[in-house]
């Protein structure tokens, strides 16, 4: 329904999908400013950190697509209305993920889809086949484990009830990070990403084993290789705490 209200107004929507587009090409724009004065960042040089910018900002388009309108939860616990949704003969999460829509959105998965087949022609690199299976997989990985850190954020608001920026703080903030290589930030924050919230994997270390750098916090290599173990326990954890928040909501008790 809401895909065809969009559609429906076919400028409107253009106008709208390439704002988010340009909104989004920004972020690049500002990474090309920061190589204009340096030769590298990290150690890293240009078409390596498109690559990593590639992979991170379409990972997060696809579950920012799929699943976005999940900061809108918040709204409808304080205001009753998440009521109506439970009554229908439809799972919670589906209709919260479908409520508002917004296929505008594709303009972030196609300006990240840009940036990475551009790092890919560029990239000084041996593709073997175990590496270019490695950057499908690594989007189809990250862009799951940024729906579970939406599902999460979200089932956080039953209690919070005004939580979407705490939740953007890891969505959002997440991609963001993500762009940049993990040499530029110190060690604590690197392991945070890791091993309490791992958003490392949805690009640094598949990434890494792709552009054939060393790992961070001395990791073994077959880490690259975990992301989609990764991205389940991650929707495991999530659904759980879905199922505690909804379990927990009261309405607005009017």
């Amino acid at each position: 329904m809401w895909i065809r209200s969009t559609v429906a107004y076919r400028a409107s929507f253009l106008m709208t999908t390439f704002g988010n587009f340009a909104g989004t090409a920004l972020d690049f724009v500002a990474i090309m400013l920061m190589f204009s004065r340096v030769d590298r960042l990290g150690g890293y040089g240009l078409s390596e950190v498109a690559f990593l910018y590639g992979l991170s900002t379409t990972a997060f388009g696809l579950a920012d697509l799929a699943i976005g309108s999940m900061d809108r939860l918040g709204r409808r616990v304080r205001d009753g209305t998440l009521d109506t949704l439970l009554v229908r003969p439809a799972p919670v999460l589906a209709q919260v993920a479908a409520d508002r829509f917004a296929l505008r959105r594709l303009g972030r998965v196609t300006q990240g889809a840009l940036v990475l087949g551009y790092a890919v022609t560029v990239l000084d690199v041996s593709w073997t086949p175990l590496r270019v299976l490695m950057v499908p997989l690594t989007l189809l990985s990250g862009g799951v484990i940024f729906c579970a850190v939406f599902v999460a954020g979200g089932a956080f608001q039953f209690v919070a009830q005004d939580a979407s920026e705490a939740q953007n703080a890891f969505t959002y903030g997440g991609t963001t990070l993500l762009q940049y290589p993990p040499t530029v930030f110190a060690k604590e924050l690197v392991r945070g990403v890791t091993f309490v919230l791992p958003l490392a994997f949805v690009n640094w270390l598949p990434a890494l084993y792709v552009l054939g750098r060393p790992y961070p916090l001395d990791l073994p290599s077959w880490v690259a290789f975990t992301p989609p173990l990764v991205a389940v326990g991650c929707c495991a954890l999530s659904g759980l705490a879905w199922r505690a928040g909804l379990r927990s909501y009261r309405s607005t008790g009017s």
